[in-house]
């Protein structure tokens, strides 16, 4: 649905301990062809944050949490309350804006709509891969974000599984009316708060856009440990919203990915990455196994296990 008037734009961004890559993302906002109104920070612990370093960002409003209060879906939602914005495009602080078009290119994104005319209530980035990207994890970010755009609707489920759900707060534009008839994100989220909100709203008649033209540069390469406690607390996401994931196997799209880093490995004669990718793999794998069936874990493996103590610690009532 085109925009009766162009629609204002803030830029949400939780912020913990920003570097050099949160200065070039604010740098690349100043530089959009779409204004940003405003970049709405919501930084955890005050201490990490440098007061005279970004006095000179226009529309800069920084909040402060505490990391024990930090939740990827409540401060989100916090943030989202400061802004009253058309469309509020959600980032982290380490994706950076790979042109100057990408608030262009999301607001346009949200104009689309589905095969049967449904609503486009969210349009998440292509995500590139940085320059010190490792082989196997650039062919990942190309196989998730591919150069060819999609708009995805409910009606694509029996088609695309879970993969039907799949957004990323990494870079994701929303329209504020929706979100808010929506509820937002859930108030308790350990991960994965982007795709239970695109659940919600396919399954209440929207439309998802994956805007391959809307481009960041962000990608990490992490330890099989940190493969590890990421897909627990994947799994641990999926677990508390049955109605979101019950039916839908992550390990069918998990082993689809695998498949083709590998034949691609063959092709492209990197054989020798093939340990890697096995030892990755199966850190990813024992991960989202363990963390399926944490209710049966003690707490003290738990906490050994995931990504994210302060969100244990809050919801069993401990001190963080």
């Amino acid at each position: 649905m085109r925009w009766q008037n162009p629609p204002e734009v803030d830029v949400l961004i939780p912020v913990y301990k920003p570097g050099k890559r949160f200065a070039r993302l604010l740098q690349m906002l100043q530089k959009q062809t779409y204004k940003v109104n405003r970049i709405i920070v919501m930084n955890t612990e005050k201490r990490y944050w440098n007061e005279d370093g970004y006095k000179a960002v226009r529309g800069l409003e920084v909040h402060h949490v505490s990391k024990a209060e930090f939740d990827h879906g409540a401060t989100r939602n916090t943030a989202a309350g400061y802004s009253g914005a058309d469309v509020m495009i959600f980032m982290t602080d380490d994706a950076v804006p790979y042109d100057k078009y990408l608030v262009e290119k999301l607001v346009k994104a949200l104009e689309q709509e589905g095969s049967q005319g449904q609503q486009a209530a969210m349009a998440y980035a292509r995500q590139l891969p940085d320059k010190d990207c490792r082989t196997i994890e650039r062919h990942t970010r190309a196989f998730n974000y591919p150069g060819k755009g999609a708009v995805k609707t409910l009606n694509d489920l029996p088609r695309l599984g879970i993969k039907t759900y799949f957004a990323s707060n990494v870079c994701c534009a929303y329209r504020r009316d929706i979100f808010v008839k929506n509820g937002g994100f859930a108030d308790s989220a350990i991960f994965n708060e982007d795709m239970v909100y695109a659940a919600g709203v396919l399954k209440a008649g929207y439309a998802v856009v994956y805007e391959a033209e809307a481009k960041v540069i962000h990608s990490h390469n992490l330890s099989p440990g940190g493969q590890f406690r990421r897909n627990f607390d994947l799994a641990v996401s999926q677990a508390e919203h049955p109605e979101v994931f019950s039916g839908l196997r992550s390990e069918g799209e998990g082993i689809r990915l695998v498949k083709d880093t590998a034949a691609w490995l063959l092709r492209t004669g990197r054989f020798w990455l093939l340990t890697s990718l096995i030892i990755s793999s199966g850190c990813k794998y024992m991960g989202y196994r363990t963390g399926k069936m944490y209710k049966k874990l003690p707490k003290a493996m738990i906490l050994r296990c995931t990504g994210n103590r302060e969100y244990w610690k809050r919801k069993w009532g401990m001190q963080a």
